[in-house]
């Protein structure tokens, strides 16, 4: 009987789905973390300079919320980045309580460089799936996301 209720669960989709989308989600940031290292970067810094670059100067606790990070890490990073030189911290003119992280000329020169040559490793990576179906998989996984967010904000 054991044995039965074992297979049935190894063959049920939704285990499947589980296991498939976490091993391959776990290889695929892997190679992701290995290509952000060789820059010298941990994944949190290169998630913070690369949200700094992009959306310009944030608040620290909306780069936590954005990259879901503790305010203490964020810290963290936002210190080991400043001290590289590719961040500073500005205080905000409307609110004193509130400081910026503002990405620094440095840190603007060094994503210049590296970001071409990430985007392209994670087309490398990506490789395995044509375009459409990369859509496809864009839906599906985000709606299953959306899905699963439902379930986390009604418990």
């Amino acid at each position: 009987m054991e044995h039965e209720v074992y297979k049935e669960r190894r063959e049920d989709p939704s285990l499947k789905l589980f296991v498939v989308l976490s091993k391959a989600t776990r290889t695929i940031l892997d190679l992701a973390q290995d290509d952000m290292v060789r820059y010298g970067l941990n994944p949190t810094e290169f998630a913070t300079l690369e949200l700094l670059y992009h959306r310009g100067a944030q608040p620290l606790q909306k780069i936590g919320e954005r990259i879901l990070l503790t305010s203490g890490s964020i810290t963290y990073v936002v210190n080991n980045l400043e001290k590289k030189g590719y961040l500073e911290r500005v205080r905000s003119d409307q609110d004193r309580r509130v400081t910026f992280a503002q990405i620094t000329e440095k840190g603007r020169l060094l994503l210049n460089d590296i970001f071409p040559q990430h985007w392209k490793q994670i087309e490398h990576i990506m490789d395995g799936l044509s375009n459409e179906e990369k859509q496809q998989a864009i839906d599906l996984i985000k709606r299953l996301g959306l899905h699963a967010d439902s379930l986390k904000n009604n418990s």
